[in-house]
């Protein structure tokens, strides 16, 4: 089941502009390219991983939960989304299809669940993109309260919309190389926010002030939250874990630009492996960083957290630690980095988003003149319907970007928890299929580890936090709360019921499964390669002109 090229021995280095332009296979059983390169895939995998909310929203987090809920939350939550990643990632490099987890739900599990799977992941893409934009609004009024008026305020909204717009109308490889620059400065961001931490936590600060770990006494490490006594923290340290189940994702991103990657079989694989590195450090060094760096009870994040300002002034919790440092210059830095973050974040949510439709549509499970691709591989019709979207970030104009942030970030995330729950459901089915075909798992590309018990544990744990992230609507209950909270739980089961009684579907039987699918397709485009595929840093050398010559390959 592996691919060929695993058996060639690498004959000197091959430009990454012509690596594999000499195909005679089809690329794909569809219409898109595989034109992402290595360098591409593992910037865009770590871009997916670093969003806004590790810059912004996981102020919520340390407000109502304290630095050492924040903290626990951000070790146990990626854990768990390390094992849907362990999932998922044996089955794309084996299947890179185009629709990624959505139609390996469809054909493993039940026709049924890749539509609800499919509609759910769009919605989920498609209303991440005002997000974004509702939060570059707010980082930008860090530089003027004149932006947060209407005019301003609808017309920068229409100016990224556009940029969204002109950078997706590229071939993929566009969007790939614009994702590769812009999550390179997320990157830098989260470093440089790491060494701030380090240098003003040791003294290095206006106040000449070596505060190490002060927060963590004065106020405390866990906060009250709701109640008060033991109960208050440890509703406290759920919320920090709401808070992480929206803000930790990544393996859902690798699975969709698989179709698209030029060597599937490697490229795909090494994004899934290096993401739990990916895990271990923007996470955990994330939470560990912002706790220290401000108290839980800080009067700004309090104001932001309770939706009682538009924290306009300083939307970042490292922005406020820096203010109240009197520390100049590095938060108008700081912001600007964030804004090409959170730039790159929509521009990622678009591209999925229209592949994720693009994936229903071919499935039959979308209106069918939605499968139309352009020359260059781009869904055009797919992408008019998605551009529809970034315009609900509108609403700011009558309302303020913390209040619709809020809004967005309650909608998304039960979307957000219902992917990964359909993602282990699927490992499931697939790993039951290996079992009773005779399929050899050690002999795929990747082989998940402690399977198929990883994925059982990572059911539990998601449906935990989709069924009580937003527990605390009984408590004062309120239909817009419930609205908020629980709009996907609620409307997702009636998408695959409905599904399921309109075309009267059934579960795949372990032994009917079809493991063979398009895996004939991929393996005869990687046979044209007669060279080891390049490693990320080769690649990183070839745009310096290091060991770079043009060769052909002649296949």
């Amino acid at each position: 089941m592996s691919s060929p090229e695993a058996e060639k021995k690498y004959d000197g280095p091959v430009s990454p502009d012509l690596e594999g332009e000499t195909t005679h296979f089809a690329d794909n059983a569809d219409g898109l390219q595989r034109r992402l390169n290595n360098r591409q895939i593992q910037l865009i995998a770590i871009g997916g991983s670093i969003g806004t909310a590790l810059f912004v929203s996981i102020g919520n987090g340390l407000a109502r939960g304290g630095p050492a809920s924040l903290l626990i939350a951000y070790v146990f939550y990626p854990c768990v989304l390390a094992l849907v990643n362990n999932s998922i990632a044996e089955m794309t490099t084996y299947m890179p299809v185009s629709g990624g987890f959505i139609r390996l739900a469809g054909h493993w599990v039940d026709d049924a669940l890749g539509f609800m799977a499919g509609w759910n992941f769009f919605i989920y893409e498609a209303l991440l993109i005002p997000f974004e934009i509702t939060a570059i609004n707010l980082v930008l009024g860090y530089w003027s309260e004149k932006l947060k008026n209407p005019g301003p305020t609808a017309g920068i909204c229409l100016g990224v919309i556009l940029l969204y717009a002109a950078l997706n109308l590229l071939a993929v490889r566009g969007y790939g190389e614009a994702e590769f620059w812009l999550s390179g400065g997320k990157v830098i961001l989260i470093f440089l926010l790491f060494f701030f931490t380090f240098v003003t936590m040791v003294g290095g600060n206006p106040t000449g002030n070596a505060y190490g770990f002060y927060h963590w006494v004065n106020p405390g490490a866990f906060a009250e939250y709701m109640s008060s006594g033991s109960l208050g923290k440890f509703e406290g340290f759920l919320a920090a874990l709401w808070n992480a189940g929206f803000a930790v994702v990544g393996p859902e991103y690798i699975s969709m630009v698989a179709a698209e990657a030029k060597r599937p079989r490697f490229y795909i694989k090494t994004a899934f492996k290096t993401i739990y590195a990916r895990f271990a450090i923007f996470f955990f060094g994330s939470a560990l960083c912002v706790g220290i760096v401000l108290p839980y009870n800080d009067s700004t994040l309090q104001a932001v957290s309770s939706g009682g300002s538009d924290g306009s002034a300083a939307a970042s919790p490292y922005v406020m630690a820096m203010n109240n440092m009197y520390i100049t210059g590095l938060p108008s830095v700081v912001n600007a980095l964030m804004l090409t973050s959170i730039f790159s974040a929509g521009n990622t949510y678009t591209y999925c988003a229209t592949r994720s439709l693009y994936g229903l549509a071919l499935e039959g499970r979308a209106p069918r003149f939605l499968r139309h691709t352009w020359s260059n591989g781009v869904p055009i019709y797919c992408f008019l319907v998605v551009m529809i979207f970034p315009c609900l970030s509108l609403l700011q104009c009558g309302n303020g970007s913390a209040e619709v942030i809020g809004w967005f970030v309650d909608l998304i995330t039960g979307g957000g928890l219902i992917n990964f729950i359909v993602m282990s459901i699927t490992y499931i089915f697939f790993h039951r299929a290996c079992k009773a075909q005779g399929l050899d798992r050690n002999k795929l590309p990747y082989k998940g580890w402690f399977q198929p018990y990883g994925a059982y544990i990572a059911i539990g744990v998601q449906l935990f936090v989709a069924l009580g992230y937003n527990y605390a609507v009984f408590k004062d209950f309120t239909a817009e709360g419930f609205f908020r909270g629980y709009t996907m739980q609620v409307i997702m089961p009636f998408f695959f019921l409905g599904w399921k009684l309109i075309k009267k579907t059934r579960f795949v039987r372990p032994h009917e499964a079809d493991l063979v699918w398009e895996a004939p397709t991929i393996d005869r485009y990687e046979s044209q390669f007669t060279h080891d595929p390049p490693g990320f840093w080769m690649e990183m050398g070839w745009m310096v002109g290091i060991k770079r010559h043009k060769k052909h390959i002649a296949d």
